[in-house]
């Protein structure tokens, strides 16, 4: 089952994918993130799917494998999959549909086996309604839907996290640092 993590940035949508790889049946095979938002849609389509050799301008005389075949057996984590330009959500599909990716310039189809997990920021169902993102990939995508709320939704976690950074850096700097019940009552 493909997974779709939703939240705003900084809840830590990308630790919680890399947790769900470590946890899983794949976790010695490789863990692979892209930020689909990073990258110009053409630089985006050959990382994800590789190329043959002088598939366009530029490209390797040796051709290069994709990041689909580098996580073979692990992970392929899509983060800012709300960003993938609308051509590439095309390709994306057919992969989750059949488990083959084709490089660009190639003409045979490539068996991949990896889990995918995907996370936005953004509200894909608005962007369905807006034409900007594939219904289509969109339902396939959010068949396991795991939404975090941001720190200011859950202040509870606040102690546990400060007590967690208070220790590993007290251990890092080889410090007894300590924070008063008032000042964690405040940060909450």
């Amino acid at each position: 089952s493909n997974i779709l993590i939703l939240g705003e940035s900084g809840t830590g949508k990308g630790l919680l994918a890399k947790l769900i790889h470590k946890n899983s049946l794949r976790s010695k095979n490789p863990f692979v993130e892209i930020n689909c938002a990073a990258l110009p849609e053409n630089l985006l389509e050959a990382e994800l799917f590789g190329y043959e050799k002088g598939a366009f301008t530029g490209a390797s005389d040796r051709g290069k494998i994709g990041l689909f075949e580098l996580a073979q057996g692990g992970t392929l984590f899509l983060d800012e999959i709300g960003d993938m330009p609308h051509a590439l959500q095309a390709k994306l599909l057919k992969y989750l549909d059949d488990n083959e990716i084709r490089r660009i310039g190639g003409t045979e189809s490539i068996k991949v086996e990896c889990s995918t997990i995907a996370a936005t920021n953004q509200d894909l169902g608005a962007l369905v309604k807006k034409k900007k993102f594939r219904e289509d990939l969109y339902y396939r995508l959010k068949s396991f839907i795991l939404e975090l709320p941001p720190l200011r939704e859950r202040t509870e976690d606040i102690v546990a996290l400060v007590r967690f950074f208070l220790n590993k850096y007290n251990e890092k700097y080889n410090r007894a640092k300590k924070i008063q019940s008032n000042a964690l009552r405040a940060l909450q």
